[in-house]
């Protein structure tokens, strides 16, 4: 069953359980792609800047949505459970990173992530949760360049869920499920999000 409309939506929804944080000395970092359409929304709810936290996932050679792991700047997640699961060996492994590397430059420097991180408040958005692979590689990247304080947030995941104490402070998520095959499924409209509407959005709140 959808929770919600779009992404837009969720983000809306999402903002009223992050109210502690308008106005603070923070940043709100949405994942690309779609991620930053929910973290958009909470910028503008919360009177907050928006920022990329680029992340790129590691999926398995045979199914590139079961994620295995997650790379953000000199961050490396695997999971090793889902390894064993997707049968995947080291040699796979390093030829789905040497690809996803060379996306993860591509995107960084088409989306223009913010350095100045040191000792601010990051909020860490993604549209959902299923293994937490890249919001866990992009706690811990924006911890590695000096956040004081992670808060992660995201409208949905699942009721099992929950990131280790040492990526982020804080985790704010209102709608925690049990029963969770895809963060689609909570969508009415899961389009997938362009490149171009996330220099948009990324530029429009530059310009506010």
């Amino acid at each position: 069953m959808a929770l919600f409309a779009d992404r837009s939506a969720a983000g809306r929804e999402l903002a009223e359980s992050l109210r502690p944080w308008a106005g603070q000395d923070a940043v709100v970092f949405g994942i690309p792609r779609g991620g930053v359409v929910v973290a958009a929304s909470v910028a503008r709810s919360l009177g907050l800047p928006l920022a990329a936290a680029v992340v790129r996932k590691l999926g398995a050679p045979s199914h590139e949505e079961f994620a295995v792991g997650a790379i953000a700047g000199d961050v490396r997640v695997v999971n090793d459970a889902a390894l064993r699961a997707g049968h995947v060996t080291p040699e796979q492994l390093a030829f789905v990173e040497d690809m996803e590397r060379v996306e993860l430059e591509r995107r960084g420097a088409l989306f223009h992530t913010d350095d100045r991180v040191e000792g601010i408040t990051a909020i860490v958005v993604d549209d959902g949760i299923a293994t937490g692979a890249t919001a866990t590689a992009a706690c811990l990247s924006l911890r590695s360049r000096g956040a004081e304080t992670i808060v992660l947030a995201a409208p949905v995941a699942p009721v099992d869920w929950r990131p280790e104490r040492d990526v982020m402070d804080e985790y704010v998520c209102p709608h925690r499920v049990r029963d969770f095959w895809a963060v689609g499924q909570f969508y009415d409209d899961f389009t997938q999000t362009s490149d171009a509407e996330v220099v948009e959005l990324l530029s429009h709140d530059l310009h506010e």
